[in-house]
């Protein structure tokens, strides 16, 4: 077995600049969402890290849930095929919802979930996502709140996985290809 960072080629976005960017996101969410009901989504589960850090920005009252979707696999490119693992709890026509997401690739999956929970008719949908990979969109789909664009590299860190490995590093990293080409 590898060390956790032996398989990181290098650091794309640091553990500072993510505090800082997720403090800056935190400040505008909480302005936008002052006189609202809002619920916040995490995208499981990718998104946890991110989503309590961001919790933790926002300055007004916040209730939470979650939803498990599945479309990745083990591999590196999405399967296009979206299933729920686990839905949210409670209805949420009395809430501003924002969904929580790690990352917006090709966007399949965040396009899914915004048609499933919008049929439910929320107050109003916006999308937060950290990392924004537009080169890679396929759905017609976008961020409200977005922390970082980058570019069409692998990466991990902070969350984010490959085959459930690196969630537990503190910054965002480019996977060596050699890591993931197998």
């Amino acid at each position: 077995m590898h060390s956790l960072e032996s398989n990181i080629d290098h650091i794309l976005i640091t553990e500072k600049q993510l505090k800082d960017r997720i403090h800056e996101l935190g400040a505008k969410i909480t302005e936008d969402y002052k006189d609202k009901q809002l619920l916040l989504v995490g995208i499981l589960k990718g998104s946890m890290m991110f989503m309590a850090d961001l919790m933790r920005e926002i300055k007004i009252n916040t209730r939470i849930d979650f939803m498990s979707v599945s479309s990745y696999g083990s591999g590196t490119v999405s399967s296009g095929q979206v299933r729920i693992v686990l839905d949210l709890n409670k209805p949420i026509e009395d809430y501003d919802l924002l969904i929580v997401e790690d990352i917006l690739d090709s966007g399949a999956t965040l396009h899914y979930i915004k048609e499933l929970l919008s049929a439910r008719r929320p107050r109003s949908f916006r999308i937060v996502t950290l990392l924004d990979k537009p080169s890679r969109r396929k759905a017609d789909i976008q961020a409200d709140y977005s922390g970082f664009v980058i570019p069409d590299e692998f990466v991990v860190g902070y969350g984010l996985d490959f085959d459930e490995n690196y969630r537990n590093l503190p910054y965002i990293g480019v996977l060596k290809p050699e890591a993931y080409e197998k």
